[in-house]
């Protein structure tokens, strides 16, 4: 969910996508953005952290993934890599 504005988008809209945990950071990436008083959108976004990497904490087990923040940054890309 949002804290903030992302252009368009207001606070508390929520962000659907999927998340990887297989490596040493994770992934994640959104799809569709629902705004709290509006259609959903399709969007293409990732979150990211300082230096854009979400590594996992040595704790997380497989399967999952650890982080030290509990929110990130979203950047709208134009494409997924």
């Amino acid at each position: 969910m949002l804290n903030s504005s992302l252009g368009l988008l207001p606070p508390a809209t929520r962000l659907y996508g999927r998340v990887w945990t297989g490596g040493p950071q994770a992934v994640l990436r959104y799809y569709e953005a629902h705004p709290p008083d509006g259609e959903p959108i399709s969007i293409c976004a990732v979150a990211r952290l300082a230096g854009g990497q979400m590594k996992k904490l040595p704790e997380s087990k497989p399967g999952m993934a650890i982080l030290e923040f509990s929110s990130a940054a979203v950047y709208i890309v134009n494409s997924f890599r």
